[in-house]
C-alpha cells in the first residue's frame, strides 16, 4: 500500500526500492513490482527482474507489453527459452500455451502442452490443461491418444486421479453414455469419488435424476452436490435434508512420512 501512494506522489524509485525490500510482491497471480515497472516503461528492470522472479508473473507482464501492441510473435518469444536446447519451465509453457489458443493458433498450443506432458507424465495440471486445450479445440481425440500412451507406458494401469480427465473427452467423442460406461467399468469406478465425476456428466447431459441416483449409492459423501442437483430439481426439503446430515469424512490412512498412491488422493 505504502508502495502505491509514492507512485501516485510520482516517487517511482522509492516505490521500486520498497517493492524490492519484499520476499515476493506477487497477489493473485499479478505481480505489483512487474507491473509497475511496465507502467512506468522500466523496460530493462522488468527483463532483468523476469530472470529472477520465480513465480513466472513478471515473465508474464513482461509477453503482456507485446501482445498489447498487437505483436504476437514478440510476445511468444519472451516464453521461448534461449537456447531453445533449455527444457521449457511449465508455468511458462502453460502461459504461452494460452497466449497461441488466444491468437487462434490452437494446434500449436497443443503441441507445446504435449511436450510438457511427455517431459512430466503423470503431473495432473499438466494433462488437465491439454486435455481442455483438446476439448477447446475440437480435438478430443488427441487429448484420448495422449491418455492412452500414458496407459501403456505405465502396463496398462491408470489410477482414478487421471482416468478421470478422460470423461468430457470420451463425452465429447462418443456421446456421455459412453464415458458413464467406460467410468463405471474402472476398477475404482464404483468409488465415493468417482460418483461425483459420474453424476456431473449425467448432470451436464440433463439427465439430473440419474445423476442424483448415483450420488445417493454414497449417501455420506458428495452432499453438496446432491443438494444442488436435488434443488435443480425443485426437491428443496430433500436438499435440506441432506444438508443437514452429519459430515462424514473418508478415514485418512496413518502417515508415516512416504507417499502414497492409495485413494482418496
Amino acid at each position: 500500500m505504502l508502495a502505491t501512494v509514492y507512485e501516485r506522489q510520482s516517487r517511482v524509485d522509492d516505490a521500486i526500492v520498497l517493492l524490492r525490500t519484499r520476499e515476493t510482491t506477487s497477489i493473485d497471480y499479478r505481480d505489483q513490482l512487474a507491473d509497475l515497472l511496465a507502467r512506468h516503461n522500466r523496460i530493462e528492470e522488468l527483463r532483468a527482474y523476469a530472470e529472477t522472479e520465480h513465480h513466472g508473473h513478471a515473465v508474464q507482464r513482461l509477453a503482456e507489453l507485446p501482445e498489447e501492441r498487437g505483436d504476437v510473435d514478440g510476445a511468444i518469444a519472451v516464453y521461448r527459452p534461449v537456447p531453445e536446447s533449455v527444457p521449457q519451465d511449465p508455468n511458462a509453457a502453460y502461459e504461452l500455451a494460452r497466449l497461441l489458443a488466444r491468437h487462434g493458433r490452437g494446434g500449436e498450443a497443443i503441441d507445446v502442452m504435449r511436450a510438457q506432458a511427455d517431459a512430466r507424465p503423470g503431473e495432473d495440471w499438466i494433462l488437465h490443461t491439454l486435455a481442455e486445450l483438446c476439448l477447446d479445440q475440437g480435438r478430443p481425440q488427441d487429448g484420448l491418444d495422449h491418455f492412452d500412451a500414458l496407459k501403456a507406458r505405465r502396463g496398462g494401469k491408470e489410477r482414478w486421479d487421471l482416468f478421470w480427465m478422460r470423461l468430457p473427452l470420451i463425452t465429447t467423442s462418443a456421446g456421455v453414455d459412453e464415458a458413464v460406461e467406460a467410468a463405471r467399468a474402472h476398477p475404482e469406478g464404483d468409488a465415493w469419488y468417482a460418483a461425483e465425476q459420474i453424476a456431473g456428466l449425467l448432470a451436464g447431459a440433463g439427465r439430473t435424476e440419474e445423476a442424483v441416483a448415483v450420488l445417493e449409492q454414497h449417501p455420506t459423501f458428495n452432499s453438496s452436490l446432491r443438494a444442488e442437483l436435488l434443488i435443480d430439481l425443485g426437491r428443496i426439503e430433500d436438499a435440506v435434508r441432506v444438508l443437514q446430515q452429519p459430515k462424514t469424512r473418508p478415514t485418512a490412512p496413518a502417515r508415516d512420512g512416504a507417499l502414497s498412491d492409495e485413494p482418496p488422493f
